[in-house]
């Protein structure tokens, strides 16, 4: 063993055993072996581990309490001691009673007293299987024959990686599932949890690769593609681009020695490792660290603010600053990796150097080092900084002059300005520490408000994940990051006036939408705390469930129930997806919108209007029923109100009815009102703004209209339906839409009656006045000249008729 770490570069060993001690944490001793797999009804305890056929792998628990207050389960590389896969990073064991377990159906699950099972294969399972620490690193789940042969591959650690390229794992994507195999970053170096790098491979459109590093989600180094490409005459590498899948795989040549175990390293400071070991070559090449103005091969430009140039960087160095600089520190939530401490360092024209620390809440922080004079310190005592430094000088170091009498003067000064720059900086903490106090005091008054119990009802403190008892969860940020793939485009369900949504999954396998507010939204926060407080009291089976609520900063976020089967405007206006809607599927979706409108306005805890109802806000669940979404326009009504007025009228043009969009006042027969034309658009197909006369503007409900008292309504309905309609209901449904969108409000009817109608069948029903059938842009310029007159201040905020 002692040979072969010979044959290593130093700078090789000096990183890797800085690695040991920082990324290993507290060991596990005498840990007992169990073989290399695990099958159905065994456990592994916390006490135990299953080491690969090699010796070069093991899996097993390690506890990092001390720095984040969880424990892991993990891969090591013996040789290194190094933790190349960590299977609940983001999800840290807070129990004291632990063990990893297959259960009967082969669903692989780390059991403990702190919280729920995390699940490894959810989805991914099957009775005759068994879990195998594969030589190559490779933790994998088989299905097997009853003769003994391998019928499937279930699942594989290689398909979720962490912070490390094995020989054998892949970085690309599964063209199918769209499931992408990407490396990121640890948290820090002691937690494992997903930093705020990630690296990814793209096919160019010439068919040759391209490497990408991101921060935060943006592109900041990228390889180059052909001749430009350090990887691109690696022989160790073989590209792949099928129907299937598109990857680049490293493989080891037979040549390597046995010890060269890992390739590639995402350092949690945005550093690409590459490891190029063999019988013939020693190297190591680093790549990344480009924030700033590093023209270093690969790196996107950033923009710099003025006192920086194009020679300052940041180099990671061990010493101290001079005089003894008091860590200027920043525990603020939204940071969360060490690429956002250098980013703020950078920023700060008096910032000189960084590093990571942990408060006494064990929360990730940056200290910061202003205005000091770096020492570096030649016997590698001390700790490692960021330091910035100018490319191609030595670091400057005080001139101390002797000790004489006749330069006690000096002395003198050089107090002064060390009294000087620690007053200064010491009032910089401070100011910034009232800042930050004030945005955490808002946000915890936020969070307050939505979650206290007067307002969800009986509330237990939040426990450690978050949960409340009104089962609404504060989620943490970074959870929410991991989930999403760090809000990836390939996550991203749609965009609206209020920000995207993203689709995710839990670590216990839930799936789940993130609504993220724009943090460029003017009303992003009202309308957030009004939906989490309206929904919280709301439970119906037509409304969609919200689960909880992150608040990060500027990051707001609504975390709902994944309704795989997205809004009901996805099928019903293409013309080959609603096809999918039948008649009995079109009916039971009026009925059950109207079911959820009954609920908001009669029956529910508080008597709500919702303002916004439209067909992208009604979502359809596995079995295609609807639930009503997007609160953040409703308004909550006392029992005995009838109406109420707004000079902010707010929501989508097509769906307001006339007295909302002319005179801002609302009401139930508001809802009323976008509920018949929503009935209009499911008979039909069409948009409401999709129905155009030659001779004059008409919208869907105008031509509804027109064909009603020309006795040709049975024309509106959608040619699709020919083979599933009954022309009855067809006509009735018709007939009850245009009650609900006559022009005024006083002679719709309610939600009750409309219930009434569309469900007994021998009730007469009155025949409907003017509908407000005029093209709704003309009331709405109206609108805008009436208030413009009136009010400098009136607000009107119009959506798209396109789903939000």
């Amino acid at each position: 063993m002692g040979s072969m770490k010979s044959l290593l570069p130093p700078i090789f060993l000096s990183i890797l055993s800085c690695w040991c001690l920082g990324n290993a944490g507290p060991q596990l001793s005498h840990a007992k072996v169990i073989g290399d797999s695990i099958k159905p009804g065994e456990v592994l305890g916390p006490k135990q581990l299953l080491v690969s056929a090699s010796g070069r792998f093991e899996l097993k628990f390690f506890d990092n309490s001390s720095v984040d207050g969880g424990g892991y389960l993990g891969i090591c590389n013996t040789f290194y001691n190094k933790w190349v896969w960590v299977a609940n990073r983001d999800t840290p064991i807070r129990g004291s009673q632990v063990n990893f377990t297959m259960d009967a159906d082969g669903l692989l699950k780390i059991v403990h007293d702190g919280g729920r099972p995390i699940l490894l294969n959810a989805n991914e399972t099957a009775p005759n299987s068994t879990a195998t620490l594969e030589s190559s690193g490779n933790f994998i789940v088989k299905e097997f024959n009853s003769n003994g042969s391998t019928e499937r591959v279930l699942w594989q650690s290689f398909d979720h990686p962490t912070d490390i390229l094995l020989p054998g794992m892949k970085l690309g994507m599964n063209l199918k599932t769209q499931q992408k195999f990407m490396l990121t970053s640890w948290l820090t170096g002691r937690i494992p949890a997903s930093g705020g790098f990630s690296l990814e491979w793209n096919l160019t459109a010439n068919g040759t690769g391209l490497l990408i590093m991101r921060h935060q989600g943006d592109i900041y180094w990228v390889s180059g593609v052909g001749s430009n490409s350090d990887f691109e005459n690696d022989s160790s590498l073989s590209y792949v681009s099928n129907e299937n899948e598109s990857y680049f795989i490293y493989s080891t040549p037979v040549s390597t020695p046995v010890w060269n175990d890992f390739r590639w390293v995402l350092t949690e400071d945005g550093q690409l490792i590459d490891y190029k070991v063999s019988a013939h070559e020693n190297k190591m090449s680093t790549y990344g660290m480009c924030f700033g103005n590093s023209f270093d091969r690969g790196c996107v430009e950033q923009k710099a603010p003025n006192c920086r140039n194009s020679n300052h960087k940041f180099e990671k160095r061990r010493g101290s600053f001079l005089p003894k600089s008091i860590c200027f520190s920043d525990f603020n939530s939204s940071i969360i990796n060490i690429g956002e401490c250098q980013a703020q360092c950078w920023r700060n024209c008096s910032c000189v150097g960084y590093n990571t620390i942990l408060d006494v809440n064990e929360q990730t922080g940056c200290c910061f080092y202003i205005n000091g004079q770096f020492v570096e310190d030649k016997t590698g005592d001390q700790e490692q900084l960021y330091v910035l430094i100018e490319t191609g000088n030595q670091l400057p170091r005080p001139q101390t002059p002797p000790p004489t009498e006749k330069r006690w003067w000096i002395w003198i000064i050089i107090a002064t300005v060390a009294t000087l720059v620690v007053i200064e900086g010491f009032l910089c903490f401070l100011w910034r520490k009232k800042l930050q106090w004030e945005q955490e005091s808002n946000e915890e008054a936020i969070l307050l408000e939505l979650t206290n119990s007067n307002r969800f009802g009986d509330a237990n403190e939040i426990s450690n994940d978050g949960k409340k008892g009104h089962d609404l969860k504060v989620f943490r940020f970074a959870s929410i990051v991991a989930a999403t793939c760090n809000f990836s485009t390939e996550n991203k369900l749609g965009q609206g006036g209020f920000g995207p949504v993203y689709k995710g999954k839990l670590p216990e396998g839930q799936e789940i939408a993130v609504k993220r507010l724009s943090r460029s939204s003017r009303q992003g926060l009202v309308e957030f705390k009004n939906e989490l407080i309206l929904i919280a009291k709301l439970q119906h089976m037509n409304l969609v469930r919200v689960l909880g609520c992150c608040v990060n900063r500027d990051e707001k976020m609504l975390i709902y129930e994944y309704m795989p089967n997205k809004s009901l405007d996805f099928f019903l206006f293409d013309p080959k997806k609603r096809e999918l809607l039948d008649w009995k599927r079109r009916y039971n979706i009026i009925e059950g919108i109207a079911q959820g409108l009954l609920y908001l306005h009669k029956y529910s805890r508080l008597r709500i209007i919702h303002r916004d109802l439209k067909a992208g806000n009604i979502l359809l669940d596995d079995d295609m029923n609807p639930k009503i979404s997007d609160f953040g326009m409703a308004r909550v009504f006392g029992r005995n109100d009838a109406e109420a007025n707004t000079e902010r009228v707010v929501g989508t043009y097509g769906y307001m009815s006339p007295e909302y969009a002319m005179e801002g006042n609302f009401s139930e027969k508001s809802d009323v009102y976008s509920f018949g034309v929503l009935m209009l658009e499911i008979v039909s197909g069409q948009k409401n703004s999709g129905i155009y006369h030659r001779e004059r503007p008409m919208n869907l409900v105008g031509y509804a209209w027109e064909l009603w008292r020309e006795d040709r309504s049975l024309e509106l309905m959608d040619s699709t339906l020919v083979q599933s309609y009954s022309e009855l209901q067809i006509l009735r449904y018709i007939h009850v839409g245009l009650l609900c969108v006559q022009e005024f409000a006083a002679d719709r009817p309610t939600m009750s009656d409309v219930i009434s109608m569309l469900t007994n069948e021998t009730t007469s029903l009155p025949t409907p006045k003017q509908t407000a059938f005029p093209a709704q842009r003309n009331l709405i310029e109206t609108n805008l000249f009436k208030n413009e007159q009136e009010s400098c201040s009136a607000t009107i905020t119009i959506s798209d008729m396109d789903p939000r």
